[in-house]
């Protein structure tokens, strides 16, 4: 009964191979894989929790679809379907109404990638979770689910502070202490954080973060720099919030909130719960409306052209109750006022400044206002001061006023110590690469005024031109003749510093070659809008070199097979000096001239755009020729499957193109390299014949046969032509006449007599008997026979355009025949007359056959049996009657 098992199983192997190798077919397919959010997972009873899932690897649809399940610890071997994206009815009754109330549900991200939700975790979805994903190809590679673990814990964080109501007086401190704790056996972190409510408006105090840095929120910010704000952990479970100067803004309700961080194996931090405390009322009373007016400059000594900010600080409490307006004074005279809504308003000049965006005013805070102004001129030097006044929401005019202290500030006209520098590291450079240059002004005072810039070209004619300049306005000038090289973006100039500009000159001319310089002119805008000239400075001049293509452009072929033969592959390639050229592109073409011709065409073109264009006579090298160009702009042509055709001379072209405009390339040089000739050669040949000299000796009527045996031949495909020579004289190496030819499609020609004399004809027959090996077999051979004979074999070979080609030749040695007639003999006479023949020994022969059958007939026949004395035979002789003597 066990044999039939047996004999099955090789049956089956064989089965799972064939079907692992139709699975090894598809291994350039990605592979498909699930991946689950890394576990395991810790988190608290009735939080909310999310788990990711995503696949990767799918062929199909790009729209994968997602099974969740759990197995739970006290049955790990019993799947429990939770939730599917496909199936509304996939979920098991105990989750059946948990996904129904979306207390479960699932959020897809993207088509694979989705997040599982659990609402309100409850103790009963610990366990083993798993996340599937249907196949969608045409064959199963890969992974379909992945698992990852979940613990559910319980809430173990305690958050507690004592209610109560605090009345404040502006300027007391305020402490509340909040209590924070936890029995979480797995590690975990703690962050408290104090909040302030007014109203709708939680604010943030201060805050303990996870990583234990103190963080408090914007309104608290630089109470907490100054140390009127705290927090202070003063045991293992309290927290204590200090706030020293209290302020009308601080009146609210304060609570503390705790939570509770643990890191997943991701490093990744996941909040498990977190409680709130009870709230305190804190109210805080406002000692009165005083204020103060400070004010305050970032420089008191200013160059003209620099710029000014002034801050006006308004020291009040109370800031979202209370009204101000804050003015600025210039020698007592007001210049500038911004309103309690933040407008501002602008008096005499300074309203076209503010336009010109010279001059800008702002509320930073409640505190702080700010003035800036820019481009600074001497009318600007003198005593300034701030004024604040209050006023209510519905008046129109202060009702208290402070004014800040003043602060003088003077301004001064630069003195003339730039120095302007012109630098390069492009000072030597090929045509139609890039020439860049900096202009660095150097001064050893602070604060510039507005600067111009003009860069300016020596030619080697000591013409000079302007190429390009910006105005101390910023506006940007360009010069003739460098309008449409501009424009072209050929030549650019930036302002990259203050103090540095820049000039770039792309694809540049051996016409640009000369002296480069910078002026820089240094002005200073005066109050009623124009522009003083309070500095002019140029730079030494650069030098720049520019080597043109044509002299340092040079086009080099080489090959390491000058001769190959046929099959073979030859390699030429073409090497372009200088090899890395950056700006301009390079075009290469290979010229061909076949072997014994004077005609030459192109034969293929690497175009400056990377095209490759193929000649119009080249069906010969198509399937055989291989182009490629490298990076250094060598061209290599790669031939195989060589054959006479692909013989001759080649020469390489190259070249060089650069943008005149964005879309039109110019021929900036050409070279020609030197020639190349390439010899294909046919095999060598192997062709051998047998060479010894024999003779035969024949009669007249023999049948002669002559054989021609090929002992070696140069490859196993070869083919044969084999032509048969005859000479009268018997000599050897004597050159004799042809008598037929075999070609090498077994097709038989014959000359001579053998041509026009069809008996004779029929006299001579050729024959193939092997491999090798040919014959002439001559019928009835005559005396006119004898002579010299010999065979001439011409080997022939395929070349790779299936074209015959003769690969060598060879003549065998001469057999000499020689025919004798025959002696006339009894048995020659009979043999040359029929009928004699027949008469001597034919007939004889059937009458002695006859004889024979006779004799064994009457031998072997049968006796038979003795007549009687009285029984007479046919043939007894009848004795004749004689009378009776005595007369009866």
């Amino acid at each position: 009964m066990e044999q039939p098992c047996f004999k099955e199983t090789p049956l089956k192997i064989g089965m799972f191979l064939v079907f692992s190798l139709i699975l090894s077919f598809d291994l350039c397919t990605a592979q498909r894989q699930v991946k689950l959010q890394e576990g395991p997972l810790v988190r608290a009873e009735g939080r909310h929790i999310t788990i990711q899932c995503d696949v990767s690897g799918y062929q199909q649809s790009p729209e994968q679809n997602f099974e969740w399940s759990i197995s739970r610890p006290d049955k790990p071997d019993l799947k429990i379907q939770i939730i599917s994206t496909k199936d509304p009815n996939f979920s098991y009754a105990i989750y059946g109404k948990r996904v129904m109330n979306k207390e479960i549900y699932i959020e897809r991200i993207k088509g694979d990638s989705v997040l599982l939700h659990i609402t309100n975790l409850q103790k009963s979805d610990e366990g083993v979770y798993e996340c599937f994903t249907p196949n969608t190809d045409s064959v199963y590679w890969g992974s379909y689910s992945a698992v990852m673990n979940l613990t559910v814990i319980s809430d173990t964080l305690s958050a507690t502070s004592v209610p109560q109501t605090l009345n404040k007086v502006e300027g007391d401190s305020l402490e509340l202490v909040c209590e924070v704790s936890k029995q979480t056996s797995q590690h975990t972190h703690v962050a408290v954080t104090w909040y302030l409510q007014k109203g709708d408006q939680n604010l943030t105090v201060i805050s303990l973060t996870r990583d234990f840095v103190l963080y408090s929120g914007e309104a608290y910010k630089q109470r907490q720099a100054s140390g009127d704000v705290r927090l202070d952990k003063i045991g293992a479970t309290s927290f204590k919030l200090t706030i020293y100067k209290l302020q009308t803004s601080d009146q609210g309700e304060f609570y503390c909130e705790g939570t509770e961080w643990i890191q997943d194996l991701d490093k990744s931090w996941q909040v498990m719960t977190n409680k709130r405390t009870e709230k305190t009322t804190v109210n805080v009373k406002s000692i009165g409306k005083k204020f103060l007016a400070l004010i305050k400059a970032t420089a008191v000594n200013i160059t003209v052209g620099g710029s000014l900010e002034i801050t006006c600080t308004v020291e009040a409490q109370n800031f979202p109750d209370r009204f101000f307006s804050v003015a600025w004074f210039l020698d007592n005279n007001e210049i500038i006022r911004i309103g309690p809504n933040a407008v501002p308003s602008f008096h005499g000049e300074y309203e076209m400044r503010e336009t010109l965006g010279k001059v800008t005013v702002s509320k930073k805070n409640d505190r702080d206002y700010v003035l800036k102004m820019y481009q600074i001129q001497v009318e600007d030097g003198g005593a300034y001061h701030c004024q604040v006044e209050e006023s209510e929401k519905i008046s129109s005019g202060a009702f208290s006023t402070k004014k800040s202290n003043e602060v003088t500030i003077t301004v001064q006209r630069p003195q003339a110590n730039r120095n302007v520098v012109i630098s390069s590291n492009t000072t030597e450079v090929l045509e139609s690469d890039y020439l860049q240059f900096a202009c660095g002004i150097h001064s050893v005072t602070a604060g510039y005024g507005q600067l111009s810039i003009t860069w300016q070209f020596i030619n080697k004619q000591d013409l000079s031109y302007d190429i390009i300049g910006m105005n101390q306005d910023g506006t940007q000038v360009t010069y003739q003749p460098y309008h449409e090289r501009v424009v072209n973006s050929d030549v650019r100039m930036a302002r990259v510093r203050s103090d540095s500009f820049t000039l770039v000159i792309y694809n540049a001319l051996t016409s640009d070659e000369g002296q480069y310089a910078c002026q820089v002119m240094e002005w200073a805008a005066e109050s009623n809008g124009n522009w003083q000239l309070i500095g002019d400075y140029v730079s030494g001049n650069m030098t720049v070199t520019i080597k043109s293509l044509e002299s340092s452009f040079a086009v080099t072929a080489i090959t390491r097979t000058p001769s190959v033969r046929y099959y073979g592959t030859f390699e030429l390639q073409c090497f372009i000096r200088p090899s890395h050229l950056t700006y301009v592109s390079v075009s290469v073409s290979w010229k061909f001239q076949p072997a014994n011709s004077n005609d030459s065409y192109h034969l293929v073109n690497f175009t400056h755009d990377t095209a490759i264009v193929w000649g119009d006579k080249v069906e010969n090298f198509k399937g055989k020729a291989i182009v490629v160009k490298t990076v250094s702009n060598t061209l290599r042509l790669s031939v195989s499957r060589a054959s006479k055709l692909e013989a001759g001379k080649f020469l390489c072209i190259a070249e060089l193109w650069g943008r005149h405009h964005p879309n039109q390339w110019v021929k900036k040089a050409s070279a020609t390299s030197n020639i190349l000739e390439v010899k294909v050669r046919p095999p060598a040949s192997l062709l051998q014949l047998t060479k010894p000299v024999r003779t035969i000796q024949k009669r007249t009527n023999d049948i002669t046969e002559l054989e021609c045996r090929i002992l070696a031949q140069t490859q196993n495909d070869s083919e044969f032509s084999v032509t048969w020579l005859f000479s009268k004289i018997q000599e050897p190496n004597v050159k004799g006449e042809n008598l037929l030819n075999i070609g090498r499609n077994n097709i038989v020609q014959y000359y001579g007599e053998l041509l026009t004399d069809t008996q004779k004809k029929m006299k001579f027959r050729d024959e193939k008997t092997s491999n090798g090996v040919y014959k002439l077999i001559i019928q009835k051979t005559g005396v006119d026979d004898s002579g010299s004979y010999y065979c001439h074999v011409t080997e022939w070979l395929l070349d790779p355009n299936s074209i015959w080609y003769k690969v060598g030749e060879n003549t065998s040695a001469t057999t000499t025949v020689q025919v004798h007639r025959a002696v006339a003999t009894l048995h020659s006479k009979a043999c040359a007359s029929p009928s004699l023949f027949y008469f001597i020994f034919i007939y004889p022969f059937i009458i002695f056959i006859v004889l024979i059958i006779f004799a064994l007939y009457f031998h072997r026949r049968p006796k038979k049996k003795q007549k009687s004395a009285n029984e007479k035979s046919l043939w007894t002789p009848i004795e004749p009657i004689v009378g009776d003597p005595k007369g009866e």
